[in-house]
Order: C-alpha cells, then sequence, then structure tokens
C-alpha cells in the first residue's frame, strides 16, 4: 500500500463525515481530502550529532526513492541558507532537519548518493542544499514533470490535490524558518511536505509514460542533476527593484554605491537587504540626489524612523556617487552576450526580427500541440540566438546542431528543430 493509500484509509487524517475513498485521496463525494497529520506523527527535530548519525543509517537502509524538501527564511535572513531540512523515504519515515545546529549534512548526502531524490521546483532548494554538502545524482522534479505534462496548475499544493486528492495546508510558506524552536504547526507543515511526494512522482511517472513524454522528463532530470553551480551574478545591483526609472549614470552610481552599503549591512546583521532598506528608498534617492541629510530625511524610505547615524551613513553612499570621476561611472545597461534585446531588431536587422516572429509562432504553435509550456519544450534564448543567427544552410540538422550547443536536449532538437527549420526557410509552422 502506498503513502497515499495508507493515509486516506486513516480517517483521522481526513476531515470528519468524509467516505473512504477508493484508490488514494478523493472521497466517494469526489472531494479532495484534507492531510492534517503526518501518518506517524510529527517527528522530533534533529539537532545533533548522535541523532543524525542514526537518521543518516535509517536513511540508507530504506528503499526507494527520497522525498527532500528544504525551507529558508526569504525576506527575514541574509542570503538563500536552509533553515530545515525534510526527507522521507519508505523504510526509514519522516526526517526534519535543523541544519543550524547540524550544518554538515555531506554524511546524509553521501548515503543517499545513487538514490533517486523526489523534489518540487528542484532548482529552488539544490543551492542551499549544496551549501550543507546534499548534492543528488539522480532526481525527478515532481514541478518540472507537471509543467511537461501539461497542468496548468504546477504549484505542490494544486498538483497534489488534482493527481492524489487531497489537500495540503499552505499556510506557513512564507514564514521566518530561523525561528527557533520552530512552532509544532510549522513542523506538521513541513512534514507534510513530504508525505505524499513520491506518490507524487509515481503518479507523474505513469502519466508522462502514458503521454509518451517520460524520456524527456528523464533528459531534462538529468541536467538539473549535472548542471555546475549557477556563476555568480555580475553587477547584482542592477537587479533592483524600479531600475527603469533610472536613466542617468550618476543616478545608476548612486543606485550601486547604496546597494552596496546595504548589502555589507544586511551580510552583517544576517537580515534581509530590503528589511535595512527598500529598494523603493534606494531608486528615489537616485532620482533625487539629495546633496545633504536633510534633503534625505524627505524623501519617501528615509523618514522618521530612519536614525540620524543611518542617514549620514546612506548620505556617505550617496556622496561617494557624487563624487565619481565620469569614467568610472557605470554604463546604461550590462555588456551583453549574444543578440540584442529583441524589441531592437526592427531596427537592426528587419530579416532577423521576421525570423523571430515566424520562429516563435512555430514555438507557440508546436507547445500547444504537446500541452506544454513554450520555455520548457525549447529556451527562448536558445531561439533568439538561433534567429539571429541562423545557420548558413539551413535544414533540421544544421539547426539541431546549433540549438544542441546552446544547451538544448536531445529531446528538445527531436521535437524543435523541424519546425524551426520551416519557420526560418520561411515555410511557417
Amino acid at each position: 500500500m502506498t503513502d497515499a493509500q495508507e493515509t486516506a484509509a486513516d480517517s483521522s487524517l481526513r476531515t470528519t463525515g468524509g467516505a473512504p475513498p477508493d484508490d488514494g485521496g478523493t472521497s466517494d463525494t469526489g472531494a479532495p481530502i484534507p492531510l492534517l497529520e503526518p501518518r506517524e506523527g510529527i517527528p522530533p527535530v534533529i539537532a545533533d550529532a548522535g541523532a543524525l548519525d542514526r537518521v543518516v543509517a535509517a536513511f540508507a537502509a530504506g528503499s526507494g526513492p527520497v522525498a527532500v524538501d528544504a525551507e529558508r527564511a526569504s525576506g527575514y535572513r541574509y542570503g538563500q541558507r536552509a533553515y530545515l531540512v525534510q526527507l522521507r523515504r519508505e523504510g526509514a519515515g519522516t526526517a526534519l532537519i535543523d541544519p543550524v545546529a547540524c550544518p554538515d549534512l555531506s554524511g546524509l548526502g553521501e548515503a543517499l548518493s545513487g538514490v533517486e531524490w523526489v523534489l518540487h521546483a528542484a532548482t529552488q532548494d539544490l543551492p542551499c542544499l549544496r551549501e550543507i554538502g546534499m548534492v543528488p545524482t539522480r532526481l525527478f522534479d515532481t514541478e518540472l514533470a507537471g509543467r511537461l505534462a501539461g497542468f496548468p496548475r504546477v504549484g505542490l499544493g494544486a498538483m497534489v490535490e488534482n493527481v492524489l486528492g487531497f489537500v495540503l495546508e499552505k499556510g506557513h510558506s512564507a514564514v521566518d524558518w530561523s525561528t527557533r524552536p520552530l512552532p509544532e504547526p510549522w513542523l506538521r507543515y513541513a512534514a507534510l511536505d513530504v508525505e505524499l511526494l513520491v506518490d507524487l512522482r509515481d503518479a507523474l511517472e505513469k502519466e508522462l509514460d502514458r503521454q509518451g513524454k517520460l524520456e524527456w522528463a528523464l533528459q531534462e532530470f538529468d541536467a538539473i542533476a549535472s548542471a555546475p553551480p549557477p556563476e555568480p551574478r555580475k553587477d547584482p545591483w542592477r537587479r533592483t527593484s524600479g531600475m527603469h526609472k533610472v536613466r542617468r549614470r550618476r543616478q545608476l552610481a548612486v543606485v550601486r554605491e547604496l546597494w552596496q552599503a546595504r548589502d555589507r549591512i544586511a551580510r552583517r546583521r544576517d537580515v534581509s537587504p530590503g528589511k535595512v532598506l527598500p529598494d523603493a528608498a534606494i531608486v528615489e534617492a537616485a532620482l533625487a540626489l539629495p546633496s545633504n541629510v536633510h534633503a534625505l530625511a524627505a524623501l519617501n524610505g528615509f523618514g522618521h524612523r530612519t536614525g540620524r547615524r543611518q542617514l549620514e551613513q546612506w548620505q556617505a553612499a550617496v556622496d561617494r556617487a557624487r563624487a565619481l570621476p565620469e569614467s568610472e561611472l557605470p554604463q546604461q545597461g550590462q555588456q551583453v552576450t549574444g543578440p540584442p534585446p529583441p524589441r531592437a531588431w526592427a531596427d537592426k536587422d528587419p530579416a532577423a526580427a521576421a525570423r523571430l516572429t515566424a520562429a516563435r509562432a512555430a514555438v507557440s504553435a508546436l507547445a500547444e500541440r504537446l500541452t506544454m509550456p513554450q520555455e520548457n519544450l525549447v529556451s527562448p534564448d536558445a531561439v533568439r540566438r538561433l534567429c539571429w543567427e541562423p545557420p548558413r544552410v539551413i535544414d533540421p540538422e544544421s539547426v539541431g546542431a546549433a540549438l544542441a550547443g546552446f544547451g538544448a536536449r536531445p529531446w528538445q532538437v527531436e521535437q524543435v528543430a523541424p519546425v524551426l527549420a520551416d519557420a526560418l526557410r520561411g515555410k511557417g509552422a
């Protein structure tokens, strides 16, 4: 009996008045069943070496895939570190691990080497898991599987409800997971997040196989598991919300100085940068270029709650930007490799703009036939690069080779290359 079937059979985990479901989470009334408790109850939080050793041994001895999830404190703490790690495996049950108390989980990662890890939206959790020594060699991403299978809503709650017929309580997804001790309702929520993840994986595998897309999904999962850690973002200050309002290079310098000052303070205090100084305040100061603390204090975001010392440190950042020589001011826009933004194509290269329009239409039509999002069928960046500099001889083979060079997986090349070749030759989608 699967986790889903056992959970469904336990009437204590369902709302009162519902009849047992026939094969999983849907009752004979057709209503989804709320999950109220993990089947074995809320496990204790693992927060010492001895308890961690026992968990490692139990999960190493378990069978089948392992469900993995991590909770971060985005919006509260600096960075994206994990503050709780949840796992579930057949024969081992569920474990909740405190990676603050147990910061090195490489032993657990090694014990699960070669085991398939089941994650939802894997690329969100893999960076923080990698920091604590947990790196999968094989994985199954239930969110990506849902996208490839054509589900319109691919959040974990929606997938569990639509596929398995259970309702997950999602009220604690945005709480401060750095809180210690973690409240019991939060731990219940965290344990339930991995309760049915393997069942969801099994159901999605069957659906992908039915649609003839299972091999496609496996190629995508392999690409995620084998991808190197992303390179540090260049000029991260350029991602400040509201940057589109900042036009002049001197103003850009103010954004850069304030962003960097804020980042140093946030890192030192281990708080979210937005709690130190909002993006809107940075942009406001850049547009106004205040010449003194009094002028700065009059701006939105630098009001009466900002102390004199804080105002002086922000004004010092503004002053540094104001004093820079022209040669050291940041340029408008980042230096980019590859084609220019598509909005500029009509002026720079009308023929390329026409190719891009045709290619986008072809990809859109194919994605609709395959019932999946266009961006999962082929990377929009790969399509842009192909249209900006197409092969000298345009046929499915040359287009496929170009797409592969841009990182497309074999299944994507097989599906997309013929329709893109037709589009580039003006034959339509």
